[in-house]
């Protein structure tokens, strides 16, 4: 079930980030990951949108979170629901609410990148992460005119 994340569910949101961060870049520290997390807590989250898919117990499965009504900061799902339709379900959420997606992803987490793309994403730039220096694509997705 998709829902507006609540103020008490910001520690299971800041966890499942942390859990999937360093499981989705084992190619960076993950003292890096450490690190981010009071920004994450303090900046992010209270800055963007943020959406949550729960199981029937109403336990969070997965997050994705918007940023100036565009920018999807943070998608990240728990590793026991992947390919079970939450990270599909969660960007069905954003993309009913803005024409115009943007997102940064890292080159090297091929698992996103291939999502993003049947997600119909397209690459408008390659660029580095400014915080760990790394290969980065930026990729747009837009709502079609007419389908």
């Amino acid at each position: 079930m998709i829902r507006a994340a609540q103020p008490g569910d910001t520690e299971a949101i800041l966890m499942l980030w942390l859990r999937s961060s360093l499981l989705s870049h084992p190619f960076i520290a993950d003292s890096y990951w450490i690190e981010s997390l009071q920004m994450v807590r303090e900046d992010f989250l209270p800055k963007a949108r943020v959406w949550v898919d729960c199981d029937a117990n109403d336990v969070i499965c997965g997050f994705i979170g918007v940023l100036n009504q565009q920018f999807i900061g943070a998608l990240f799902v728990d590793e026991s629901h992947y390919g079970d339709g939450t990270a599909q379900r969660l960007m069905g959420a954003a993309k009913e609410e803005y024409p115009v997606l943007l997102l940064e992803v890292y080159q090297q987490n091929h698992r996103a990148v291939a999502f993003y793309h049947k997600e119909k994403f397209e690459i408008t730039a390659r660029t580095f992460h400014p915080g760990t220096d790394l290969p980065t694509y930026i990729l747009r997705w837009f709502h079609p005119l007419s389908e």
